[in-house]
C-alpha cells in the first residue's frame, strides 16, 4: 500500500503531474501544477510601447484563483491574461509563489503554462484566501 508522499513520488519519476491544492501553497516554493477557477480579475497595467518597428504591449491583471481548499490571487501577464475570464477554470503549470508587500501572489512565467481546461465541478472556497496572510522574513542567529 502506497502512501500519498510515496505515489507523489512515483508519479514525479513517471514524467506525470502531481496536483496541489491552494492550501498546500507555501512561501518560495516553485513547480506547482493546480487546477483552478477564476473568481475575478482586475487590471493592474497595460501599456504599449514601440519596439523597433511593431508595438509590443505590457498587461498585468491580478485574478483570484482557488479550488475547493481557498484562493489566492494569481497575477497573470501578457497573454495569459486572454485566459483569466471569471468562471473559467485553467490549470496553472509549473506555477511558483513571489512574495509581493509580505503576501503570497502566484505566477507562471516563460517555464511555466496556463491551459485552459474543461469547468471543474468543485465550488471555490472563497473565505480562505492565502494572499491576504501576510509573512514576515526572519533571520535567525545561530550561536
Amino acid at each position: 500500500m502506497a502512501t500519498r508522499g510515496t505515489e507523489a513520488a512515483m508519479a514525479m519519476a513517471k514524467g506525470k503531474s502531481v496536483f496541489v491544492k491552494v492550501d498546500q501553497l507555501k512561501p518560495g516554493t516553485s513547480g506547482h501544477v493546480l487546477m483552478v477557477k477564476v473568481v475575478s480579475s482586475n487590471t493592474v497595467l497595460q501599456k504599449s510601447r514601440s519596439a523597433s518597428q511593431n508595438m509590443r504591449q505590457t498587461r498585468i491583471v491580478e485574478c483570484l484563483v482557488g479550488d475547493e481548499t481557498g484562493t489566492v490571487i494569481f497575477a497573470a501577464r501578457n497573454k495569459q491574461v486572454d485566459y483569466m475570464k471569471p468562471g473559467t477554470t485553467v490549470i496553472l503549470c509549473n506555477a511558483k509563489i513571489n512574495m509581493f508587500g509580505g503576501s503570497m501572489r502566484l505566477a507562471v512565467d516563460k517555464w511555466g503554462r496556463v491551459e485552459v481546461t474543461d469547468p471543474a465541478d468543485f465550488v471555490v472556497k472563497e473565505d480562505n484566501n492565502i494572499s491576504l496572510v501576510e509573512y514576515e522574513l526572519v533571520n535567525v542567529l545561530e550561536e
